[in-house]
């Protein structure tokens, strides 16, 4: 082989990777403070509710709370991604850091269910409006040859987000304040954002040429080439968010009903690895995996392989322990389901920001993702919650895995864009 067919790396500059770690290090606590929640959720609504943990309105609370992080999520979105179009991605990614880190920390302090309920609400619009402006960078600043890898490498760094709120759990047990505390230790990156990341050529010159057009969801959504890519890549997204949201974060919920039917006392610690470390190292194998593979077969065709795989371990993973009564079987099986379940998240990093051209990048790759999220949302609020509450949750969450064939179709509607430059 020839060292530009292995060494994708090669002529990435020194600023490129930093550019990098930072949109990686905004990413790694964007995830712990999505994932924070549905670790200490258990602890914190019989809290706040004044009702048993085994109520069955913390289980009800529990899945509108992630249905208001998604629509959270969308309204800053599309706010934050228009910004970081219009004003520059250097101030917008340095705020919305700033929003989600914050609130979070003043998760605390809640006294009462709809005080948490607007907080979280406040996080995801941090949230959602920082992987618009991420993703925008770092496709920007990166070469073609290396595009995908680092699209890959950082939406896969979210993994690292997920392990430190799943130690953060562990850390601080049944004292659910504590860890939203730590949720307030990110503001200390929005001076790093300030002072090292510049705007990209690209996005300078297109603010000189059209400052009019810049964030435009009129001409997003009005001209027939953006507007076919944004609404099936929203489509597309929202497969992804609703499995994760309903399928993929039930592993931990799967593992801990898999123990107490087993009547294992440390159920509640064993289920929290089983997902945290263990089904999530799988996921982070996936997402790095998503971007070599996109580079070698296209968006396109690893899209279509990561959500055949997952419709078909959703039933594996759901019905096989369970038949042979093996934890162990479990926690073999469960990276593999993470890998192909979540893997296709790193997709959305690599795929959105290729889809619309300069002036419109973030925000297209904005509208996309969490356009994905308010989609979603009914699937949570309502069919999740009414599932998981009414059948068995093997049931449930393979009856709900089936979405991913849903992603099939909607992928058949997107254009390939491997070996081809931005749009301008």
């Amino acid at each position: 082989m020839t060292t530009s067919s292995t060494s994708w790396y090669h002529g990435v500059t020194r600023y490129q990777w930093l550019v990098l770690i930072i949109a990686s290090l905004g990413w790694v606590f964007d995830a712990f403070e999505g994932q924070i929640y549905n670790l200490t959720r258990a602890d914190m609504l019989p809290d706040l509710l004044h009702v048993k943990a085994d109520d069955p309105l913390v289980k009800l609370w529990g899945e509108r709370f992630l249905g208001i992080f998604l629509i959270g999520g969308t309204v800053g979105g599309w706010l934050f991604s228009s910004m970081a179009d219009k004003w520059g991605r250097n101030p917008v990614m340095a705020l919305t850091i700033l929003f989600y880190s914050v609130f979070s920390g003043l998760t605390a302090f809640a006294e009462e269910i709809w005080q948490v309920g607007a907080l979280r609400f406040l996080v995801a619009m941090g949230v959602g409006g920082e992987w618009a402006v991420g993703a925008a960078l770092v496709a920007e600043v990166f070469p073609k040859n290396a595009r995908a890898r680092a699209g890959g490498i950082f939406h896969a760094t979210s993994v690292a987000g997920l392990w430190l709120a799943a130690a953060v759990g562990l850390f601080v047990g049944t004292a659910w304040r504590s860890a939203y505390l730590v949720g307030v230790l990110p503001a200390l990156l929005v001076l790093w954002v300030r002072l090292s990341v510049k705007e990209p050529e690209a996005w300078k010159d297109a603010k000189q040429s059209k400052p009019e057009r810049m964030g435009s969801f009129s001409e997003l959504l009005g001209h027939p080439q953006w507007r076919k890519r944004a609404i099936f890549g929203a489509l597309l997204a929202m497969v992804g968010l609703a499995t994760f949201w309903g399928v993929v974060i039930a592993g931990q919920d799967l593992a801990a009903d898999f123990l107490k039917r087993l009547n294992d006392p440390a159920w509640a610690s064993k289920s929290k690895i089983a997902f945290g470390f263990i089904q999530t190292a799988g996921a982070g194998l996936g997402m790095l995996a998503f971007g070599p593979l996109s580079a070698r077969w296209g968006c396109k065709q690893t899209f279509v392989f990561m959500h055949i795989a997952a419709l078909i371990m959703t039933p594996v993973i759901c019905w096989l322990p369970s038949f042979f009564e093996s934890y162990l079987l479990l926690l073999v099986l469960l990276p593999f389901f993470g890998f192909f379940a979540q893997g296709i998240h790193a997709g959305y990093a690599i795929y959105f920001p290729a889809l619309f051209p300069t002036h419109l990048r973030a925000t297209g790759a904005g509208f996309c993702f969490n356009t994905g999220r308010l989609l979603a949302a009914p699937v949570l609020i309502w069919l999740s919650a009414w599932m998981k509450s009414v059948f068995d949750l093997r049931l449930a969450i393979t009856c709900l895995g089936l979405m991913f064939l849903l992603g099939l179709i909607f992928i058949a509607f997107l254009p390939e864009t491997k070996d081809q430059d931005l749009p301008g």
